[in-house]
Parts: structure tokens; sequence; C-alpha cells
């Protein structure tokens, strides 16, 4: 039996080798900490599940869903946008019902890319950005991000001969695994880079609250650009509020904790809009109106639950920083996303995927290999923060004894 040559690509995933990992350390008699998968833990609010089970009991709910009938999810998603971030939106052209931002990602290559185009993608970065480039048969050049940068690419670096056939570029801050936040002049650069070249400029954005810098410390960006909380980390449509060339995906996986819901959506250019529903209304409805009736719900009810996760991350960052320079491991502090970018000790700087795997085999602590997430990854580790605190200062203990 043959296959496409498309799938080449996809046969390795840091998810799936360390859940294959993560599966002979139980067997083997070993008590898991997964710090490898960034599943929020916590609960979805009461009047979301409340939403969600008032529309099981309504028949009419059963149905298939087509996009005339997301129309109230569409405007509570188009208000909430520009509320936030003060950008008009026509829920009618700029607004994608998807199931989770991983869809857009994924599937926007598809309505963008020839066979043999380039994408412009983070390096390190989050993996199904890659896989959506390779299901599209496009090429992919990595913008390296290294923390002399800031973990921000330089796009003068983009040899020509690449922008002769790129066709768009994937941003994502802040960002997964390095935890790096993006100022609005970045981003301001980036559609200007991005329009000069005729590229599409699609900015994954998971992360939009997920944020710490207002007392961690840190002024990752100048002081005059936080002064303003919308702009600790700002979407992209605030550097082109024409929606000339960008496209912006959000997810409910994070910031209301209902990730297995599969909820998300797009906002954005009309015309890249319509190329993302054409290639959804091939593959698949929406989801459940349940699902969108409590994705609603969060949308538009009290936003307690999403500074109360906050801070709940914001504990267990702290906690595990401080365990970890405990033992010597020294880390800087993250000032977003529910993730730790650790700089692997000497001896392992060039074998991440060893480091993994050996962790888990002996200590029953998982973590993500930084070379999973992109060649300029390779020298880290990503641990997600996605236990109590209690259970993150075990796992640093076990790391101990590991280390020396």
């Amino acid at each position: 039996m043959q296959f496409a040559k498309r799938l080449q690509p996809l046969q390795t995933n840091v998810f799936a080798d360390m859940d294959q990992a993560k599966a002979k350390a139980k067997a083997s008699g070993q008590d898991i900490i997964d710090l490898s998968l960034g599943s929020s833990d916590l609960q979805a609010s009461e009047h979301v599940l409340a939403a969600i089970r008032e529309s099981v009991s309504d028949k009419s709910t059963h149905g298939y869903l087509l996009f005339h009938g997301t129309q109230a999810f569409r405007q509570a998603a188009a208000d909430w946008y520009t509320e936030r971030f003060g950008v008009p939106v026509d829920p009618e052209t700029e607004v994608l019902p998807l199931i989770g931002s991983q869809e857009g990602t994924a599937h926007l290559p598809l309505a963008v890319l020839n066979p043999g185009d380039f994408a412009l993608l983070l390096d390190p970065g989050y993996p199904s950005h890659a896989g959506g480039v390779y299901l599209a048969s496009g090429q992919i050049y990595p913008m390296p991000l290294l923390a002399e940068n800031s973990f921000l690419p330089v796009f003068e670096e983009i040899p020509t001969p690449v922008l002769s056939q790129a066709r768009m570029m994937m941003l994502s801050y802040p960002h997964n695994p390095t935890t790096a936040i993006a100022p609005l002049s970045f981003f301001q650069e980036a559609v200007a880079f991005c329009r000069q070249h005729d590229l599409v400029l699609v900015h994954d954005f998971p992360y939009a609250d997920l944020v710490f810098v207002e007392d961690s410390g840190e002024t990752p960006h100048p002081k005059s650009e936080i002064q303003n909380p919308k702009l600790i980390a700002p979407s992209i449509l605030q550097a082109d509020p024409d929606k000339e060339v960008s496209i912006e995906f959000f997810t409910f996986s994070k910031s209301y904790n209902m990730g297995g819901f599969r909820i998300g959506y797009a906002i954005g250019n009309a015309q890249l809009i319509r190329a993302l529903r054409q290639v959804k209304a091939a593959v698949d409805f929406n989801q459940y109106r349940g699902i969108l009736n409590g994705a609603i719900a969060a949308l538009r009810g009290p936003q307690d639950s999403v500074h109360n996760s906050v801070e709940i991350f914001r504990q267990r960052r702290d906690a595990f920083i401080n365990a970890l320079h405990r033992i010597g491991w020294q880390v800087p502090t993250p000032a977003a996303t529910m993730y730790i970018w650790a700089k692997l000790p000497e001896a392992w700087a060039n074998d991440s995927v060893k480091f993994c795997t050996q962790l888990v085999e002996k200590t029953g602590v998982a973590a993500s290999p930084g070379a999973g997430f992109g060649k300029a990854g390779e020298g880290y580790v990503r641990f997600a923060l996605v236990h109590e605190p209690a259970i993150l200062e075990r796992a640093v203990d076990r790391m101990a004894g590991f280390l020396r």
C-alpha cells in the first residue's frame, strides 16, 4: 500500500514520542508526574457548564450546525475582541468558528500555499504549525528564536530566494515553548514586512490572558508599551487594524480551561476568513451548538475564572522556579504562558530527547524535549505547570537526584 509523500514529515511528533516514553516508564512501575503536555488541569466555570447542560435537553441543538447558525457566537467573539483590543470586527465576514485554534493553523496553509511555496515559521514553534504546511505540500523556512534576540525572529536574515517563494508567515506570542512576549512594535514591524513581501500574516494567540509581566520584575519590552494592560500581550490586528494581511486564531483551551471542548475561532482579513471557511466546509460542519452556547457564556459572562487561573499559574510558576533554583538549576522566571523553558545543564546540552526519555525512565517526571519544537529548541526542555505547587516541587526533588 502506498501513501502520499506529504505524510513523510509527520512520522514523529514530540507529544506522541513522549507519550510512548511515559507509557514505558509507567509499565516499569514509575509513578508519573506528567509535565510534558500543556493541558490545563483546571475546571471550566460553572456558568459555562450550565449553559452546555441546558443545551443538552434542547432537541433543537442536536442537529448539524452550519455557518449561519453560529451567528450568536460570532457576534460574541467580535464584541469581546473589540472591547479587549479596540479594533472593530464584522461578525459576518471577519469571524469564523473553529474546532480549536489548531484546526485553523493546520487548515489555513491549504487555502494559502501551492505545492512548493514557503511558509516562514518560528523555530522552535508549536508542532501543528509545521504539520499544516506539510499537509499543503509546502516548504518550511525556520526563523530561529534565540535568547539574545528575546526569542523574536530577525526578518532581515530571511534569504531573498526564500522570500520570493514565500506566501505566509506564522507567529505566536506569548510564545510556546519559549514563553517570550512580543511587543506591539514588533508586530508593527511584522505587518510592514508582510505587506512589503505580499505575505499572509498568521498569529496564533492561545495565551492572550496567561501573562504575569506586570509584577514579575521583568520588562521584555519598553514600559511605554505596557502601561495599557491590554498591550501586554497585543493582538496582531492592533498593528493591522484594517486587516490588510492578517488573521489571528483564538482558543478557549487556556483562558477558559475548555481544552477538551475543542472550541476556538479566527478573526481577521475577510478574504482569508472566506478562504478558510471554504476549506472548513469541505472537512466538517461545526461543533455541537451547546458547546458554542458555553463559549458565548464564557465570553459574555464574568471573567473571574480567567483571573483566578492566571493567579494559579503564577503561583505554580513561582513554586517551580524557586525549587529549581534551590537545586542549582538557574532558569529565568517566565513572563507568560503555563510553561517553563529551561536551558539544559551542559552535560545534556546537545540531546534534549535523551534527557527527557531518561528523566521519565528514572524519575517518572515527564517533560518535553526542546528539539521536538524545532532545531533551535535543542539544548532546552519545556515543563508544563499543570499540577499543584506541592506536586511540582516533588518533581523537582526527583530531578535533583537525577541531575546529580
